[in-house]
C-alpha cells in the first residue's frame, strides 16, 4: 500500500532556530517576543499566503509556549514543530542604538531538532526549503540541516540561504558551512554587513564576488539597510530603493525581504528580475511599518510595489 500525502503538507518550510528576544527597553523594563530568523522567514511566508511550516525544535516552558502561540497564529503548519523538555534559546538584546546583544541556549531545544520526525511524505509536497541563521552554527543541529539541505537538493527541491551572520558562532569554524551552502542553495541572500563579519573583510564587494564565484547560476540578493538593494542573477542584475515608509521597527525586515523574493519567485519564476526586486523590497518595507516583527501583507505588499523604481546595472 503505497503511503496517503496528505493535500495540506506545506510547499515551503524554514529550518533552523526560533527563540525568544529579550529586549531591554528601560533600565528596568523588558519585552519579549518570538523570533528567530528561519521562524521569521516561515512566517512571512504563511502571511504572504504560502502553506508553510517552521522545521524546528522549542522549549516546553512559557518560552516555547509562547512561540507555539505565535506559530499558531500565523497558520504554520504546526507538525513540523518539535516541543522538547529542554531549556529556551534567548536572545538577550541589553543595548538598541547600535544593537548589543548576547545569546543564552547551551543544550538548548532548538539543536535537538530531529527531521527524522516530520510527517509522512513532507519532502514529497515540498517546493521550496530555507536554511540559515543559528542553525547551521551550533551542532548538534547544524550537521543534521546541512545533511539535510544536501538531502533536498539531490532530490531536485529548491534552497535558500541566509547565513544572518551572527558573532561569535559565525567564525573561520563556519567557512566551510558557507562555502558549501553558497554552493547548493537556489537563492542566497546577504546584507552587507553580513559579507563583512563572515569573510572578515572590510569591503563587502570582496566576499560578494566570492559568493558570486561560487555560485554564478543563484539568485543573489545583496541589501544594505535603507540604501540600495542589488539582484544578481547570471549576468543580470537590477537595483533599488526600498520604497518610503513610515519606519517604526526594522525587526525582520530582511527576513520579509527575503520572503517576498522566494514569493515572487514562486508565483512566476520566469518573471524580471525587476519584479522579483520590487517585490523583495516593498515586503522588507512592510515589515517596518509597525513594532515587534510584522509580517508584510499581500495587499500591502502589492501597493508599495507599484510605486519602486528599479533600474538594470
Amino acid at each position: 500500500m503505497s503511503e496517503i500525502l496528505h493535500p495540506d503538507l506545506p510547499h515551503f518550510v524554514a529550518f533552523g532556530e526560533a527563540l525568544t528576544d529579550l529586549v531591554r527597553i528601560a533600565p528596568d523594563r523588558w519585552r519579549s517576543s518570538s523570533g528567530g530568523s528561519p521562524w521569521n522567514v516561515a512566517v512571512a511566508m504563511s502571511t504572504l499566503g504560502r502553506l508553510s511550516a517552521f522545521g524546528g525544535a522549542i522549549s516546553q516552558d512559557v518560552f516555547g509556549a509562547d512561540i507555539w502561540q505565535s506559530s499558531q497564529d500565523a497558520h504554520l503548519d504546526m507538525r513540523f514543530i518539535q516541543q522538547l523538555p529542554r531549556p529556551p534559546l534567548l536572545a538577550v538584546v541589553h543595548e538598541l542604538d547600535p544593537p548589543r546583544y548576547f545569546f543564552i541556549g547551551q543544550d538548548s531545544a532548538d539543536l535537538h531538532f530531529r527531521p527524522e520526525g516530520l510527517p509522512t511524505g513532507w519532502a514529497r509536497s515540498l517546493r521550496w526549503a530555507h536554511f540559515g541563521s543559528l542553525g547551521l552554527a551550533r551542532e548538534p543541529l547544524a550537521g543534521r540541516l546541512l545533511a539535510l539541505a544536501e538531502a533536498l537538493k539531490n532530490e531536485g527541491r529548491m534552497i535558500s540561504y541566509d547565513p544572518n551572520f551572527r558573532a561569535p558562532a559565525m567564525d573561520s569554524r563556519y567557512d566551510d558551512t558557507l562555502a558549501r551552502m553558497c554552493r547548493l542553495a537556489d537563492v542566497i541572500k546577504v546584507s552587507d554587513e553580513d559579507l563583512r563579519g563572515l569573510f572578515r573583510v572590510p569591503d563587502h564587494r570582496s566576499g560578494l564576488a566570492q559568493i558570486a564565484a561560487w555560485n554564478p547560476g543563484a539568485w543573489l540578493l545583496l541589501t544594505c539597510g535603507e540604501a540600495r538593494a542589488t539582484l544578481y542573477h547570471g549576468v543580470e542584475e537590477c537595483s533599488g530603493l526600498p520604497p518610503r515608509v513610515d519606519v517604526v521597527d526594522t525587526v525582520g525586515a530582511g527576513d520579509s525581504a527575503l520572503a517576498g523574493l522566494l514569493d515572487s519567485l514562486m508565483r512566476d519564476a520566469g518573471a524580471p528580475a525587476e519584479q522579483h526586486l520590487r517585490w523583495a523590497l516593498a515586503a522588507g518595507a512592510a515589515a517596518c511599518t509597525a513594532p515587534g516583527f510584522a509580517p508584510p501583507r499581500p495587499d500591502f505588499v502589492a501597493a508599495l510595489a507599484e510605486d519602486i523604481e528599479v533600474s538594470k546595472n
